[in-house]
């Protein structure tokens, strides 16, 4: 029975025979590992660790981009007691500051010289790190190579050693702190164990037939439980694991490993979607047509219900003509794409699934380790715009303020340092209280509406779901991200981080002198443009919920800068902080004139 992470590497011993258990680029060339290469790399971190005097509970911090040693490190570091902390690359280093004297880590492992030059000042200061050292070789560094080396040198002293720790290794003994990205407020860190992991592991692999033989690309921080869940669960099925570059390099590696799945988050499947249309206005009068009207078709599609005979011809000759070609630049085998983090807009899961790709959705948090419910393509029980009925083991709640309770296996052994702060979100039956707001459909499928702190009340006591408005907003191809906004005002509002690209092209149609962000977020042309979209989107909802202004913004939104957290979730603290002075010029005139709106 598999009840602790590092029994995964069982199955590479005895099953999974495979040449390319993991994959990384190094130098521009593709590296792989075989099953048998995780196994032993992964004892002799746990050697080298235990020689360093590293005793059960220590925590050591990992600082990485996605890549074959993380795995290696973090199976040598579960097989030895150790508690791995693994950190964001990208957040601020007032956070790291604020995390690492909080989990007090007697290692620091980083990616790279840039890492190791930011991080090193703040580690000298603080006198319970140990040591630094680095995947890549940088000079004047402690290697990470060098250090598994030394535990090759010393195995035959260790083994026996490693061995009876791993015996007195429990399920219930945690294995990871994660740090919560801190959307609202300081870091937390969720404790996690050996079973909270291998019960979502467990619970998760009956959901796609991917197997043996099958390779996954893999591009969502590590760091984050989401995508390291899903690495376990890649492993258990013995899927192939090939570790994309970065973002920048997507879709060169999508067609250099020909993924068969891959988990991705909205934002990434926003960007393919709009990178295809883009390519679509190229194409010639009757190409246009003809992908216009699979477009049309691939809209009104509803993939999980039995197509009739005409819907079954309409997505062969949408396949043949069109959507073959979006298979190919996906690299030709893929077959699932499982999105989570954020709703994903329906029109994606519908273009998608009848472009020939199973579009999986699923919901969780990282103090749930991270799956509370998901799609189940096997068993046909999909629905769009919900994520799906909850795992096998996993009890789900609606509270009757309509919050979401979760309670199972998966659910966090708490914060760490924070006992206060455990009680108040894991009541006295055992149940967690997410903080998002949803309801099941048809006894069986959860459906998210929104964050509960996020609903606002207007002045006139009415409440406003901003993320369901964001979603709808974001359909619009000028917009890349927005914030709704509203909180004790008189309507509603929005602020727009428009899609630049989109912005040029249609400056370049429509003949409009813009080259600068700000130029084009104040040009009457592309302001008119854009009302007329959210005129559209009024249209659709209810008085309270219109958007009856909005301003364009000059800046992307993305978590280098601030805006978005590293899972791609608004920082609305941070937003209304930096657009404090446009608030204040959205709402001065209703606020002065008493009226409701009065553009």
């Amino acid at each position: 029975m598999m009840t602790r992470t590092f029994d995964i590497l069982e199955l590479y011993k005895q099953e999974h025979i495979l040449t390319d258990a993991l994959a990384g680029v190094r130098g521009g060339t593709w590296v792989k590992y075989s099953g048998a290469d995780y196994v032993r790399l992964a004892n002799q971190c746990s050697y080298a660790f235990l020689s360093l005097g590293l005793q059960p509970g220590d925590r050591v911090a990992t600082v990485s981009n996605n890549r074959p040693e993380w795995n290696f490190t973090d199976m040598g570091l579960a097989q030895a007691g150790l508690i791995h902390v693994p950190l964001y690359p990208t957040i601020s280093l007032s956070e790291y500051e604020y995390i690492l004297n909080h989990v007090q880590p007697v290692l620091l492992i980083v990616s790279d010289r840039a890492l190791y030059e930011k991080l090193k000042p703040l580690a000298d200061r603080m006198p319970f790190i140990r040591g630094i050292y680095t995947f890549n070789e940088v000079e004047g560094a402690m290697g990470w190579n060098a250090l598994v080396e030394r535990g090759a040198e010393l195995a035959a002293g260790f083994a026996a050693h490693l061995e009876k720790l791993k015996d007195s290794i429990k399920p219930d003994d945690i294995v990871s702190i994660i740090y919560t990205s801190g959307t609202t407020g300081v870091p937390k860190g969720v404790m996690l164990s050996h079973g909270n992991f291998m019960s979502n592991v467990l619970a998760s692999v009956h959901v796609h037939n991917m197997g043996y033989g099958c390779r996954a690309l893999s591009f969502l921080p590590i760091s984050h439980v989401y995508e390291r869940m899903l690495n376990y669960h890649y492993q258990y099925k013995g899927v192939a694991i090939y570790y994309a570059e970065s973002l920048g390099t997507l879709i060169e590696n999508i067609r250099e490993v020909r993924p068969h799945l891959f988990v991705t988050v909205p934002r990434v499947l926003e960007r393919l979607y709009d990178a295809i249309l883009k390519k679509a206005k190229e194409l010639g009068p009757v190409s246009r047509f003809v992908f216009q009207s699979a477009l049309r078709f691939a809209l009104s599609y509803e993939p999980y219900e039995r197509p009739g005979i005409f819907t079954r011809m309409g997505l062969w000759i949408t396949r043949t003509l069109v959507f073959h070609k979006w298979i190919a630049a996906l690299g030709g085998e893929v077959q699932i794409i499982v999105s989570g983090g954020a709703a994903v807009q329906t029109r994606l899961i519908r273009v998608f699934s009848a472009a020939g790709i199973t579009m999986v959705e699923g919901y969780g948090l990282t103090e749930t380790s991270p799956v509370v419910a998901v799609g189940n393509p096997v068993k046909k029980l999909m629905k769009v715009g919900t994520v799906g009925p909850p795992l096998d083991g996993v009890e789900v709640q609606i509270a009757p303020d309509g919050e979401i309770l979760v309670r199972g296996p998966n659910v966090m052994k708490g914060y760490y340092k924070d006992p206060e702060l455990t009680r108040q979100v894991i009541d006295e039956q055992g149940f967690f209280h997410t903080g998002d707001i949803g309801r099941m459909e048809d006894g069986l499928y959860l459906k998210i509406t929104d964050r509960k702190k996020e609903i606002f009340k207007l002045s006139n006591g009415k409440y406003v779901a901003p993320q369901a408005l964001e979603n709808i907003l974001k359909e619009s191809p000028f917009v890349d991200q927005a914030m709704v906004i509203g909180e004790g005002e008189k309507f509603a509002s929005a602020l727009i981080s428009p899609n630049f690209a989109y912005l040029k092209d249609f400056c370049k149609e429509h003949h409009i002198q813009c080259g600068e962000a700000a130029d084009m977020v104040r040009h009457p042309g592309i302001l008119a443009a854009v009302q007329k979209e959210i005129a559209g989107i009024n249209k659709m909802l209810g008085r309270t919920e219109q958007i009856k202004r909005f301003r364009m913004v000059p800046h992307e939104w993305c978590p280098a800068t601030g805006e978005l957290s590293p899972t791609l979730k608004l920082r609305r603290k941070f937003l209304m902080e930096k657009y404090q002075q446009v608030v204040e010029e959205i709402y001065a005139p209703s606020r002065r004139n008493g009226n409701d709106i009065d553009d």
